[in-house]
């Protein structure tokens, strides 16, 4: 784990454990019922923010594929819930498990490749024309654009923007890497990235080090519709 989600995870456990001193504090003042059912429902949720807490700073820890398959977790059990309280019809199904089980996982295997300009189109682009499309292969045409509106907004909310999350360990700013602690050149020519690699790779012994501008990016060379120009 990098220095600068230590400092992270170490200013969210310190947020943490003042509400945790405040919520004991107020379960030991409130005396009358209906505050100490609002205490105890606030010491509840302080409690499940410890867990989650928890569980990122673990997947975290483990790397960039664990950090994946938590997210990619997490927008399964979003979008279970999601359409769980949004009206579907039988005709849907077949959209529904699409979305499940099609879409989640092609969109963080390709956060895990690296493909970022299919990425960034795969549910805005061709989830939102095969969904409807899947739809009105069933026959039924009865709220037609309402049924698939629901679908492809559930799919936008709970994979698309949840998604971006680990998508940031990919995201290349550019001049970032300049600020890396193990070059200590300000030469504008100097790669510090280059360096960063050669610096862990001499770190853990291992000789089978290669620079990032020659790492296959299944993205690069690729248009706009994700298809090659």
């Amino acid at each position: 784990m990098s220095q600068t989600m230590m400092i992270l995870f170490g200013g969210v456990g310190a947020l943490l454990v003042l509400a945790s001193l405040i919520g004991f504090v107020l379960s030991r003042r409130v005396a009358c019922e209906q505050g100490r059912a609002t205490v105890d429902n606030l010491n509840a949720r302080i409690k499940a923010w410890w867990v989650m807490v928890a569980i990122f700073a673990v997947a975290f820890v483990f790397g960039r594929g664990v950090t994946i398959v938590l997210f990619a977790l997490v927008s399964f059990y979003c979008l279970r819930e999601f359409l769980s309280i949004t009206p579907t019809r039988p005709e849907d199904h077949r959209a529904i498990v699409v979305a499940f089980y099609l879409f989640i996982p092609l969109q963080y295997w390709l956060i895990w490749a690296e493909w970022q300009t299919l990425f960034t189109i795969l549910i805005p682009v061709w989830a939102f024309l095969l969904l409807p499309v899947l739809a009105v292969m069933q026959g039924e045409t009865r709220d037609f654009l309402q049924r698939s509106a629901r679908i492809q907004w559930a799919l936008m909310l709970t994979v698309f923007c949840i998604s971006h999350a680990p998508a940031l360990l990919i995201l290349d700013i550019p001049g970032f890497d300049e600020m890396c602690c193990c070059c200590s050149s300000s030469s504008p020519s100097c790669n510090c990235r280059t360096c960063c690699n050669m610096y862990s790779a001499s770190c853990s012994g291992s000789t089978r080090w290669r620079p990032a501008s020659a790492r296959r990016r299944p993205g690069k060379g690729w248009s706009v519709a994700g298809f090659r120009q």
